[in-house]
């Protein structure tokens, strides 16, 4: 059961501390509090939820801050519950009226919260956070437009076709999930001890009737000596997975028989168990096809036992060829991403490319002027898709070069070059996401709380990003710096320090 109030950020003023002394107005999580669009993100996390059957929830604004909190931090579940219990500040976050040494909810309720919020909820969420931002750009702008031209706006262009505007960049990456390095003898050693578990389970002692053997000692004797070696030679390890696939597959019949006992009466494994079950019998089948054939690749292979969903997906990138994790697809806007696309299985993230400039006309109304992306987009579909609607590539043409470009040729090529440049905003993105916000190793433990994870990272950044542009203009160092690095400040963000001042003068 939901119940959930709006209620308007109370003032620093109005919040009670138990000793003397009010917050600070420059604190960061106090002017986030303020900016954040409270009712739109949590209108996005109770939509599943019951508002009158059920255990009574946990405030959803707790719930979204403290997962935002967690991340901005770098924090673990425990230490982020620790976290808001001692600082008062991440407690005005968080909507409270006052300041109590008091757990907001157990950290292991953050599993619930990121189950609840899956990639469709995050994609909302993103959409309302930016769409807020970019009404105060609208409003800003048009109050500096009737300023500056002492006019109202003008609305009877709406008939009329809407030209391309903005610059959109598209790239994928890989976010590695949290697990040991998979190897065919490591992941068979262990489907074999889970399946020794399996007929621990299975079997129940009778008189005269003798346990099944499992050769577990011997197998786990042969597993170390494999393991210790430090030089491996194929022939090493082919002996050594000939072996393990012995072993678990003699298992495996074993199980089966023990399964065929109980024939008539209830499953005796729980669902647990049984998932277990049939994801060793699946690595038993894979690598014993790879092995029969004296291969590496295999349909859909499995790399965790624990975590069967993950594939390996192949990079090419040096220092990591393959990666094992979900793959994204995204779209960076005036330094906003968009969650286009996550999945756990390898894909050609070049066939996204018409869906998300489809996305960017159903958000602004229009198609980008400029697309940029790498190779991998400059197929010919993608070219002769953007050349129909009078989109621009930063790819270079394909064909041969011309000799005497004219004059219109020459201006064109050097924007071209210019916006592809840009391309590293994407980059960047992704860079400070793995550093800093977890992007590049994913701790959660099942494909729903990885997939929220991975979502929660990029509304982070695009919540950073705001923070670094909006924020900083507060600052004296926004109003005593030279023009000319306040020039360059202008033409590098969304907004310029005069419009955002001026227009926060209202809001905050």
């Amino acid at each position: 059961m939901i119940k959930y109030t709006s209620k308007k950020q109370i003032s620093i003023e109005d919040f009670v501390l138990p000793f003397k002394g009010t917050l600070s107005k420059e604190n960061r999580w106090v002017k986030l509090a303020n900016f954040l669009p409270w009712d739109e993100m949590v209108s996005v996390y109770i939509e599943s939820m019951s508002r009158e059957m059920g255990r009574k929830a946990v405030d959803p604004r707790v719930a979204v801050g403290a997962l935002i909190i967690k991340h901005i931090l770098r924090t673990t579940d425990e230490d982020t519950i620790e976290f808001i219990k001692e600082n008062p500040y991440l407690q005005y976050f968080l909507g409270y009226t006052e300041y109590r040494y008091e757990q907001p909810f157990t950290s292991s309720l953050f599993v619930s919260i990121r189950r609840r919020l899956g990639v469709e909820q995050l994609q909302k969420l993103m959409d309302k956070l930016i769409a807020h931002v970019r009404e105060i750009e609208q409003k800003a702008s048009t109050k500096q437009k009737k300023a500056e031209t002492n006019q109202k706006d003008d609305n009877n262009d709406s008939d009329q076709k809407p030209q391309n505007k903005g610059h959109l960049i598209v790239d994928a990456t890989v976010a590695p999930s949290d697990i040991k390095y998979p190897t065919d003898v490591d992941l068979l050693n262990d489907a074999r001890k889970k399946s020794e578990k399996l007929i621990d389970l299975l079997y129940v002692p009778q008189k005269g009737k003798v346990k099944p053997r499992t050769y577990r000692k011997q197998a786990e004797k042969e597993y170390l000596s494999f393991s210790k070696k430090r030089k491996k030679h194929k022939k090493t390890i082919r002996k050594a997975v000939k072996k393990q696939l012995s072993y678990l597959g003699r298992n495996l019949k074993t199980i089966e028989k023990l399964l065929d006992e109980k024939e008539g009466q209830a499953f005796p494994l729980a669902f647990k168990y049984q998932k277990m079950y049939w994801i060793i019998q699946e690595v038993y089948r894979q690598q014993k096809q790879m092995y029969d054939e004296n291969s590496h690749k295999t349909a859909d292979r499995i790399v965790s036992i624990s975590q069967p969903y993950i594939r390996p997906i192949v990079r090419g990138k040096t220092g990591k060829e393959v990666e094992f994790g979900a793959k994204t697809s995204v779209s960076l806007v005036d330094g906003y991403v968009y969650l286009e696309r996550l999945s756990w299985d390898a894909y050609n993230e070049g066939g996204d490319l018409i869906s998300q400039i489809e996305n960017y006309k159903t958000r602004f109304g229009y198609y980008p002027e400029w697309v940029s992306g790498d190779k991998i987009y400059g197929n010919r579909e993608n070219r002769n898709y953007m050349k129909k609607h009078g989109i621009k590539y930063t790819g270079a043409a394909l064909g041969r070069r011309v000799k005497e470009p004219t004059g219109e040729q020459k201006e064109y090529e050097k924007q071209r070059k210019k916006k592809a440049k840009q391309r590293s905003q994407v980059e960047g993105i992704f860079g400070v996401g793995k550093r800093k916000y977890d992007l590049g190793l994913v701790k959660a433990k099942t494909q729903e709380t990885s997939e929220s994870w991975i979502g929660i990272v990029y509304l982070v950044a695009n919540i950073a990003r705001f923070m670094r542009v909006i924020f900083w203009s507060f600052s004296e160092i926004g109003y005593k710096m030279p023009e000319k690095i306040k020039n360059a400040f202008r033409n590098r963000f969304l907004f310029s320090i005069d419009k955002i001042t001026e227009y926060n003068l209202v809001i905050f």
